[in-house]
Protein backbone atom coordinates (compact mmCIF):
# COMPACT_ATOMS: atom_id res chain seq x y z
CA UNK A 1 0.00 0.00 0.00
CA UNK A 2 1.44 3.72 -0.84
CA UNK A 3 2.49 5.70 2.22
CA UNK A 4 0.80 9.29 2.39
CA UNK A 5 2.96 9.63 5.37
CA UNK A 6 5.67 10.76 3.16
CA UNK A 7 4.08 13.65 1.81
CA UNK A 8 5.18 16.87 3.98
CA UNK A 9 1.76 18.33 4.59
CA UNK A 10 3.08 21.61 6.53
CA UNK A 11 5.23 22.12 3.24
CA UNK A 12 1.75 21.99 1.02
CA UNK A 13 -0.13 23.87 3.70
CA UNK A 14 2.51 26.85 2.61
CA UNK A 15 2.36 26.51 -0.88
CA UNK A 16 -1.58 26.88 -0.22
CA UNK A 17 -1.27 29.72 1.18
CA UNK A 18 0.75 31.38 -1.49
CA UNK A 19 -1.24 29.73 -3.88
CA UNK A 20 -4.63 31.83 -2.83
CA UNK A 21 -2.99 34.71 -2.38
CA UNK A 22 -1.11 34.54 -5.85
CA UNK A 23 -2.97 36.55 -8.62
CA UNK A 24 -0.71 36.16 -11.36
CA UNK A 25 -2.92 33.04 -13.22
CA UNK A 26 0.53 31.52 -15.18
CA UNK A 27 2.48 31.74 -11.40
CA UNK A 28 -0.39 30.57 -9.84
CA UNK A 29 -1.06 27.03 -12.54
CA UNK A 30 2.54 26.41 -11.71
CA UNK A 31 2.54 26.54 -8.19
CA UNK A 32 -0.94 24.34 -8.40
CA UNK A 33 1.24 21.44 -10.47
CA UNK A 34 3.92 21.59 -7.86
CA UNK A 35 1.07 20.97 -4.91
CA UNK A 36 -0.53 18.16 -7.21
CA UNK A 37 2.90 16.25 -7.92
CA UNK A 38 3.77 16.69 -4.25
CA UNK A 39 0.32 15.20 -3.00
CA UNK A 40 0.05 12.38 -5.52
CA UNK A 41 0.60 9.89 -3.53
CA UNK A 42 -2.62 10.32 -1.98
CA UNK A 43 -4.48 9.63 -5.37
CA UNK A 44 -2.87 6.55 -6.07
CA UNK A 45 -2.89 4.94 -2.88
CA UNK A 46 -7.32 5.86 -3.22
CA UNK A 47 -7.01 4.77 -7.00
CA UNK A 48 -5.43 1.33 -6.21
CA UNK A 49 -7.55 0.88 -3.09
CA UNK A 50 -10.77 1.79 -5.29
CA UNK A 51 -9.40 -0.24 -8.60
CA UNK A 52 -9.43 -3.34 -6.99
CA UNK A 53 -13.79 -3.26 -7.42
CA UNK A 54 -13.05 -2.44 -11.18
CA UNK A 55 -11.51 -3.78 -14.31
CA UNK A 56 -9.86 -0.21 -15.34
CA UNK A 57 -6.35 0.09 -16.12
CA UNK A 58 -5.01 2.08 -12.50
CA UNK A 59 -3.37 4.68 -14.85
CA UNK A 60 -6.91 5.60 -16.29
CA UNK A 61 -8.01 5.91 -12.36
CA UNK A 62 -5.05 7.73 -11.14
CA UNK A 63 -5.66 10.09 -13.89
CA UNK A 64 -9.45 10.71 -13.26
CA UNK A 65 -8.03 11.21 -8.88
CA UNK A 66 -5.68 14.17 -10.08
CA UNK A 67 -8.75 15.81 -11.21
CA UNK A 68 -10.57 15.28 -7.98
CA UNK A 69 -6.66 16.99 -6.47
CA UNK A 70 -7.25 19.85 -8.82
CA UNK A 71 -10.43 20.39 -7.53
CA UNK A 72 -9.32 20.58 -4.15
CA UNK A 73 -6.37 22.76 -4.42
CA UNK A 74 -8.44 25.21 -6.44
CA UNK A 75 -11.35 25.14 -3.74
CA UNK A 76 -9.77 24.59 -0.43
CA UNK A 77 -10.85 27.45 1.84
CA UNK A 78 -8.14 27.65 5.19
CA UNK A 79 -10.98 29.75 6.84
CA UNK A 80 -13.51 26.45 6.79
CA UNK A 81 -10.99 23.82 7.28
CA UNK A 82 -7.30 23.21 8.09
CA UNK A 83 -6.97 19.60 7.00
CA UNK A 84 -6.22 19.65 3.61
CA UNK A 85 -5.16 15.91 3.55
CA UNK A 86 -9.19 15.14 4.57
CA UNK A 87 -10.73 17.02 2.10
CA UNK A 88 -8.54 16.08 -1.22
CA UNK A 89 -9.12 12.65 0.00
CA UNK A 90 -13.01 13.07 0.18
CA UNK A 91 -12.71 14.96 -3.42
CA UNK A 92 -10.06 12.75 -4.80
CA UNK A 93 -12.43 9.46 -3.88
CA UNK A 94 -15.76 10.95 -5.20
CA UNK A 95 -14.42 11.70 -8.25
CA UNK A 96 -12.97 8.39 -9.04
CA UNK A 97 -16.64 6.80 -7.59
CA UNK A 98 -18.13 8.96 -10.25
CA UNK A 99 -15.76 7.95 -12.77
CA UNK A 100 -16.71 4.22 -11.53
CA UNK A 101 -20.09 4.85 -11.55
CA UNK A 102 -20.74 6.42 -15.10
CA UNK A 103 -18.56 3.41 -16.71
CA UNK A 104 -20.92 0.93 -15.47
CA UNK A 105 -21.60 -2.03 -17.82
CA UNK A 106 -24.39 -0.98 -20.58
CA UNK A 107 -23.62 -4.37 -22.70
CA UNK A 108 -25.22 -7.49 -20.96
CA UNK A 109 -23.44 -10.90 -21.72
CA UNK A 110 -24.73 -14.26 -21.37
CA UNK A 111 -24.96 -15.03 -17.64
CA UNK A 112 -22.53 -17.87 -18.13
CA UNK A 113 -19.81 -15.46 -19.35
CA UNK A 114 -20.72 -12.98 -16.50
CA UNK A 115 -19.52 -15.86 -14.46
CA UNK A 116 -16.56 -16.33 -16.13
CA UNK A 117 -15.85 -12.64 -16.11
CA UNK A 118 -16.68 -12.59 -12.53
CA UNK A 119 -14.21 -15.37 -11.42
CA UNK A 120 -11.54 -13.91 -14.18
CA UNK A 121 -11.22 -10.64 -11.75
CA UNK A 122 -11.75 -12.50 -9.19
CA UNK A 123 -8.48 -15.08 -9.44
CA UNK A 124 -6.63 -12.01 -11.54
CA UNK A 125 -7.43 -10.23 -8.08
CA UNK A 126 -6.60 -12.67 -5.71
CA UNK A 127 -2.61 -13.55 -7.58
CA UNK A 128 -1.88 -9.81 -7.90
CA UNK A 129 -2.89 -9.70 -3.94
CA UNK A 130 -0.17 -12.48 -3.53
CA UNK A 131 2.47 -12.31 -5.64
CA UNK A 132 2.17 -8.16 -6.20
CA UNK A 133 2.09 -8.51 -10.07
CA UNK A 134 -0.64 -8.67 -12.52
CA UNK A 135 -0.97 -12.64 -13.44
CA UNK A 136 -0.19 -13.85 -17.39
CA UNK A 137 -3.33 -15.29 -19.34
CA UNK A 138 -1.51 -18.31 -19.26
CA UNK A 139 -1.74 -18.21 -15.11
CA UNK A 140 -5.23 -17.05 -14.83
CA UNK A 141 -6.35 -19.95 -17.46
CA UNK A 142 -4.31 -22.28 -15.12
CA UNK A 143 -6.29 -21.38 -12.30
CA UNK A 144 -9.35 -21.27 -14.06
CA UNK A 145 -9.11 -24.89 -15.21
CA UNK A 146 -9.62 -23.41 -19.08
CA UNK A 147 -7.68 -23.21 -22.10
CA UNK A 148 -5.72 -19.64 -22.86
CA UNK A 149 -7.77 -19.00 -26.15
CA UNK A 150 -10.92 -19.72 -24.53
CA UNK A 151 -9.53 -16.92 -21.50
CA UNK A 152 -9.16 -14.27 -24.13
CA UNK A 153 -12.51 -14.70 -25.60
CA UNK A 154 -13.96 -14.28 -21.65
CA UNK A 155 -11.10 -11.39 -21.14
CA UNK A 156 -12.43 -9.20 -24.49
CA UNK A 157 -15.81 -9.85 -23.07
CA UNK A 158 -15.03 -8.65 -19.73
CA UNK A 159 -13.57 -5.30 -21.72
CA UNK A 160 -16.23 -4.65 -24.26
CA UNK A 161 -19.51 -4.77 -21.23
CA UNK A 162 -17.66 -1.46 -20.15
CA UNK A 163 -17.35 0.23 -23.50
CA UNK A 164 -19.76 3.24 -24.70
CA UNK A 165 -19.81 3.63 -28.39
CA UNK A 166 -18.67 7.88 -28.91
CA UNK A 167 -21.96 7.51 -31.82
CA UNK A 168 -24.60 6.44 -29.62
CA UNK A 169 -26.90 9.00 -29.04
CA UNK A 170 -28.20 10.76 -25.51
CA UNK A 171 -31.23 12.46 -24.26
CA UNK A 172 -30.44 15.74 -23.52
CA UNK A 173 -33.71 17.37 -23.37
CA UNK A 174 -37.69 16.80 -24.83
CA UNK A 175 -36.79 15.14 -27.99
CA UNK A 176 -33.73 16.04 -28.29
CA UNK A 177 -30.61 13.63 -28.85
CA UNK A 178 -26.72 14.08 -29.23
CA UNK A 179 -24.28 11.49 -29.57
CA UNK A 180 -21.08 11.25 -27.35
CA UNK A 181 -19.06 12.52 -29.33
CA UNK A 182 -20.49 15.96 -29.54
CA UNK A 183 -19.64 16.01 -25.64
CA UNK A 184 -15.71 14.93 -25.51
CA UNK A 185 -14.57 18.94 -24.44
CA UNK A 186 -12.08 20.05 -26.67
CA UNK A 187 -8.64 21.19 -25.26
CA UNK A 188 -6.84 24.23 -26.63
CA UNK A 189 -3.50 24.02 -28.17
CA UNK A 190 -3.13 26.81 -25.58
CA UNK A 191 -3.50 24.73 -22.12
CA UNK A 192 -1.91 21.96 -23.86
CA UNK A 193 1.17 24.03 -24.92
CA UNK A 194 1.32 25.12 -21.02
CA UNK A 195 0.56 21.56 -19.64
CA UNK A 196 3.98 20.54 -21.76
CA UNK A 197 5.62 24.04 -20.42
CA UNK A 198 4.91 22.92 -16.50
CA UNK A 199 6.31 19.42 -17.11
CA UNK A 200 9.55 20.82 -18.92
CA UNK A 201 9.83 23.32 -16.10
CA UNK A 202 9.82 20.57 -13.35
CA UNK A 203 11.89 18.54 -14.99
CA UNK A 204 14.45 20.83 -15.35
CA UNK A 205 14.46 22.16 -11.76
CA UNK A 206 14.70 18.10 -10.78
CA UNK A 207 17.69 18.06 -13.27
CA UNK A 208 19.45 20.39 -11.10
CA UNK A 209 18.86 19.23 -8.07
CA UNK A 210 21.83 17.65 -6.38
CA UNK A 211 22.04 13.87 -7.28
CA UNK A 212 21.35 12.33 -3.63
CA UNK A 213 18.15 14.60 -3.41
CA UNK A 214 17.17 13.54 -7.19
CA UNK A 215 17.29 10.16 -6.86
CA UNK A 216 15.21 10.30 -2.87
CA UNK A 217 12.67 12.39 -5.38
CA UNK A 218 12.46 9.59 -7.99
CA UNK A 219 12.20 6.71 -5.81
CA UNK A 220 8.85 8.81 -3.58
CA UNK A 221 6.90 10.20 -6.47
CA UNK A 222 7.92 7.90 -9.51
CA UNK A 223 8.57 4.50 -8.37
CA UNK A 224 6.29 4.55 -5.69
CA UNK A 225 8.74 3.68 -2.79
CA UNK A 226 8.28 4.57 0.78
CA UNK A 227 10.27 5.82 2.81
CA UNK A 228 11.36 2.82 4.80
CA UNK A 229 11.74 1.35 1.67
CA UNK A 230 14.00 3.91 0.44
CA UNK A 231 16.29 3.98 3.18
CA UNK A 232 16.68 -0.12 3.00
CA UNK A 233 17.84 0.22 -0.90
CA UNK A 234 19.94 3.44 0.01
CA UNK A 235 21.66 1.65 3.57
CA UNK A 236 20.52 4.97 5.35
CA UNK A 237 17.89 5.30 8.04
CA UNK A 238 13.89 6.31 7.50
CA UNK A 239 15.04 9.74 9.56
CA UNK A 240 17.70 11.09 6.95
CA UNK A 241 15.21 9.73 4.28
CA UNK A 242 12.64 12.01 5.83
CA UNK A 243 14.67 15.08 6.34
CA UNK A 244 16.45 15.23 2.90
CA UNK A 245 13.01 14.56 1.08
CA UNK A 246 11.84 17.84 2.83
CA UNK A 247 15.36 19.49 2.02
CA UNK A 248 14.17 18.32 -1.55
CA UNK A 249 11.16 19.47 -1.89
CA UNK A 250 12.09 22.71 -0.41
CA UNK A 251 15.08 23.68 -3.26
CA UNK A 252 12.69 22.50 -5.98
CA UNK A 253 9.90 24.87 -4.62
CA UNK A 254 12.44 27.67 -4.68
CA UNK A 255 13.47 26.72 -8.04
CA UNK A 256 10.13 26.82 -9.45
CA UNK A 257 9.75 30.32 -8.15
CA UNK A 258 12.81 31.58 -9.24
CA UNK A 259 11.63 30.50 -12.48
CA UNK A 260 7.75 32.48 -11.88
CA UNK A 261 9.33 35.46 -10.85
CA UNK A 262 11.40 35.96 -14.07
CA UNK A 263 8.08 35.34 -15.82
Amino acid sequence: MLNVNLVNFEQVDEWLKEYLKMENPQKKIKLQNLITMTCMPIVKRIAHTLARRSTDPIEDIIQIGSVGLIKAIRSFDPSVSNNFKSYATYLVTGEIRHYLRDKASVVKAPRAIQELCYRFNKISTEILDEVGEKPSDKEVAAKMEMPVTELKYVINEDRRKNIISLDQLDLQSDDEYTNWTDRIPDISYEEMQNIKEDRLLLLDCLNNLEPDLKEIIDMTYFQDLSQKEISVKLGVSQMQISRKLKRALSILYDMVQERLNAV
